[in-house]
């Protein structure tokens, strides 16, 4: 098959690789329809992550089930089926706490930005539609493989209730979906931190009521204004730099919790800011298929559109395009089609 890959930071390819096989009879093969970019991908692209060269790249994908191993019951050749990006039995201890991130048995999309992926857990993790969904539903239902999960999860975690002030600290299409995120949960206000007017109008098109430009102290001190010196009741950190971090941290009012999603890179937790405002951090990698049924459901119903941080569509022979255009912010979300 055809697939990106990586070589090196900013080094993508499209290029042959092997096709995935059966190798345990409880994976899967999904032809994909559609695939993505994500953020976390550009910290390999830049250098930040070790690059394995020639590895196949892309957590992101819905798609056709192609075949399926022996012990594979419920999921069927032909469904249509969104991909979370960690896949889970669904079964283990860790999954029926809801923390399906964390299964015993997790494995990872390796080449959502391919024409094929091996799922390795097909029966705990694909979710499928009832039929093949119409054109217009693909980008909703391709941001529910992480980004809109990992929003999701964001707000969870930072304990978002209705009436609250919310502050999202980043402008990607993670902070994106926690601003949809948190306006669905019902708080009050929603404070989206973004200096890029076309991510601000998406915001705000998800429900942010209150934009902030400015970065730092700057930001920070912008935001303890709006709040009368209160601060925010929760904080979605959805970056990863110790930068992001520490804002969050300043702009949460005691007692608070900053739920965090980025990946962290460099982070320095501020422990003496935490010990004296009693300020909590909850959060880590998204268990999206604890989020997917109720989420599908918001997608299917016309209550959600999350497929709106993707601003640009390309051949997926074109994903170098794509980095470049991530990379240098031209664009949010790059989706990728065979």
């Amino acid at each position: 098959m055809r697939a990106t890959t990586i070589h090196a930071p900013g080094d993508i390819r499209f290029e042959e690789v092997p096709d995935p096989v059966i190798k345990a009879p409880t994976d899967a093969i999904v032809k994909v329809v559609a695939g993505c970019i994500c953020g976390s991908d550009l910290w390999p692209y830049r250098g930040e992550n070790p690059v394995k060269a020639g590895s196949t790249i892309g957590h992101e994908c819905v798609g056709i089930v192609e075949e399926v191993g022996s012990e594979v019951s419920t999921t069927r050749v032909g469904d249509f089926v969104i991909v979370p990006f960690c896949h889970c039995d669904n079964t283990c201890a860790h999954c029926r706490a809801g923390m399906q991130s964390a299964c015993v048995n997790v494995g990872i999309t390796q080449s959502g930005q391919g024409e094929y992926a091996r799922v390795t857990q097909a029966d705990g993790s694909l979710v499928a539609t009832d039929g093949m969904p119409d054109a217009g539903m693909i980008p909703s239902l391709l941001a529910l493989t992480d980004v809109m999960a990992t929003g999701w999860h964001a707000a969870v975690a930072a304990g978002v209730r209705p009436g609250s002030t919310a502050v999202v600290v980043g402008d990607g299409a993670v902070g994106l979906s926690g601003v949809l995120a948190a306006a669905q949960m019902g708080a009050e206000r929603v404070i989206a931190m973004s200096r890029h007017e076309p991510r601000q109008e998406i915001a705000r098109a998800f429900g942010a009521t209150d934009v902030v430009a400015e970065r730092g102290e700057e930001g920070e001190a912008l935001i303890a204004e709006m709040t009368g010196g209160v601060g925010a009741d929760a904080v979605l950190e959805c970056v990863g730099t110790d930068a992001s971090m520490k804002t969050a941290f300043a702009v949460a009012r005691p007692g608070s919790t900053v739920g965090f999603v980025g990946v962290p890179h460099g982070v320095e937790l501020p422990v003496r800011r935490m010990f004296s405002h009693n300020v909590g951090l909850a959060g880590g990698m998204a268990p999206v298929r604890k989020y997917l049924p109720d989420l599908l459901d918001r997608v299917l119903s016309g209550t959600i559109d999350p497929g709106k941080v993707f601003d640009l569509t390309l051949p997926m022979a074109e994903s170098p395009e794509g980095y470049r255009a991530m990379d240098e912010r031209r664009a949010i979300k790059v989706l990728l089609q065979p």
